[in-house]
């Protein structure tokens, strides 16, 4: 569980964050596009003592989901900057991300990487090979699936909403208690009209901005000076082959980015990666310098 709830103002408004840990090292999380603070649960509890995981919930989420727009990954990055800003007054934090919150991060790195002493990239991170004037919102219909499709709905009850995750390919075969407690942290209501925190229009127009900012992100991998690990999935967003990124992507920008380290964890898909066995390792990874990450 979450040590203590913060609340970090962003000038128009206050971004939630949940603390898990109480030690001097500090690292700072950023989740997935219908995400939240509560993604990174299983990773803060596999970390040592003397860490402290700051985890956010972007504009359009969790306790952040009445913070306006405009959304996007710049955005979102600004808001991880004043996070680090304030939470790193005297040492630089360690910067993670998963999924969008991977792009976010980058971005965030690479604009001010005085705030941050290296980076973590969990399955994202990297430029996504969109077919030429494919529509992003059915790309994101067609990736996302339900997990797109239970925003704007209402649930009868809070085991209703909990089953339609049990169902989800890459979830339900790996139910466990941070699964869980990542499902029931999005909700909010009572029975009989239970709904997701989560923002459509938020979700919508950041996914817009991921899928048309291929350009944007190389250009940030570019001038990226800071360490940097990218671990990354063999299994993509229905538990099925190929990953999110593919190991020949994953491999190009390796070559490209010389701060830039990469890991594939066998036997995970995107979601497993951060939320079941896996996030021990990233734990590990976390506390570890990036000389001793593999490479």
């Amino acid at each position: 569980m979450a040590t203590a709830e913060l609340h970090i103002p962003v000038g128009d408004g206050s971004l939630r964050a949940l603390r898990f840990g109480t030690g001097p090292r500090l690292v700072l999380a950023v989740h997935g596009i219908t995400g939240s603070a509560m993604a990174f649960r299983a990773v803060a509890r596999q970390l040592p003592e003397e860490y402290s995981l700051f985890a956010l919930d972007l504009r359009g989420r969790g306790g952040s989901a009445g913070l306006p727009g405009p959304y996007g990954l710049g955005r979102h990055a600004d808001d991880v900057r004043r996070a680090a800003e304030l939470l790193g007054v005297e040492d630089k934090l360690t910067l993670v991300g998963h999924s969008m919150g991977a792009y976010v991060a980058l971005r965030a790195a690479a604009a001010w990487p005085e705030l941050f002493d290296r980076l973590l990239l969990v399955d994202g991170g990297l430029p996504l090979p969109t077919p030429p004037g494919a529509d992003p919102d059915r790309v994101l219909d067609a990736t996302l699936g339900p997990m797109l499709g239970r925003l704007g709905r209402t649930f009868d009850s809070a085991a209703a909403h909990l089953d339609l995750f049990r169902a989800h390919p890459a979830l339900g075969p790996y139910w466990n208690e941070d699964i869980e407690a990542y499902v029931r942290a999005d909700l909010t209501g009572a029975d009989g009209s239970w709904r997701s925190r989560v923002s459509v229009d938020a979700v919508r127009a950041d996914g817009r901005d991921l899928l048309t900012s291929s350009a944007r992100v190389a250009a940030d991998l570019e001038r990226l000076s800071l360490p940097a690990l990218l671990v990354y999935a063999p299994l993509g967003m229905f538990d099925r082959a190929p990953g999110l990124l593919p190991t020949g992507l994953v491999a190009r920008w390796r070559d490209r980015v010389a701060s830039l380290r990469t890991e594939l964890l066998p036997g995970c898909n995107h979601y497993t990666i951060v939320l079941g066995e896996p996030a021990r390792l990233l734990a590990r990874r976390l506390a570890e310098r990036q000389g001793d990450a593999p490479s």
